[in-house]
């Protein structure tokens, strides 16, 4: 009797103790949502195929030094539109380090020949918060329009209509960076159609239509 006395009570302390430790270490779980949208053509409102979107998840330092705290890339992920113009890129889930906390999402837009993202300022009707994080995903609220340059990337309820560049200038403004931290080798698609455009605009040196 007192054995199996002894046997539940270990086996409720276990229990509790499981929750508590889930709950110690659950700030330490980075988690983001699966990101979904589509790219049109501002003019035609065709669908955009093999546009590169690039997600860059970040960290942010809970403490941090005498100049403050920094943001650091966790992750990257990269993918192409299809013929209909979709991506979706799935959620994410990891474990940071114990002086780290979520951070917001950025987003790299770029297409050849197109206006891009965020290498060209964008326009966001309407969206309950305006951080690049919530550009596709289905929180959506009223805010008022952000107005910008007539060359902008609109995007609303995920959706984005990226307009035509009509100049060698443009086309070579609108090449995006390739984030900080982060390897050639980390984002092979973003790094094979910057290198195909670099060669364009090259060749097309000067060249105005």
């Amino acid at each position: 009797m007192t054995k199996r006395v002894l046997s539940i009570l270990f086996m409720t302390v276990l229990f509790i103790g499981s929750f508590y430790v889930i709950e110690s270490y659950a700030w330490l779980i980075f988690h983001k949502p699966e990101y979904k949208g589509k790219f049109i053509d501002s003019e035609t409102k065709e669908p955009i195929e093999s546009a590169v979107v690039v997600a860059v998840y970040k960290t942010h330092t809970i403490i941090g030094g005498p100049a403050g705290g920094y943001s650091s890339v966790i992750k990257v992920r990269e993918i192409l539109t299809d013929k209909a113009g979709e991506f979706l890129i799935p959620s994410y889930t990891t474990i940071m380090g114990p002086n780290s906390k979520e951070y917001y999402t950025e987003f790299i837009i770029y297409k050849p020949g197109y206006a891009s993202y965020p290498n060209y300022k964008r326009r966001i009707v309407p969206f309950k918060f305006c951080g690049p994080e919530y550009l596709f995903t289905k929180e959506v609220g009223s805010v008022g329009l952000l107005k910008n340059d007539t060359k902008s990337v609109t995007i609303t309820f995920g959706i984005a209509k990226l307009p035509k560049l009509n100049s060698w200038e443009e086309r070579r403004r609108a090449v995006p960076s390739r984030p900080v931290d982060t390897t050639s080798k980390e984002l092979p698609l973003l790094n094979k159609i910057i290198k195909q455009e670099d060669e364009w605009i090259w060749k097309n040196k000067g060249w105005e239509r």
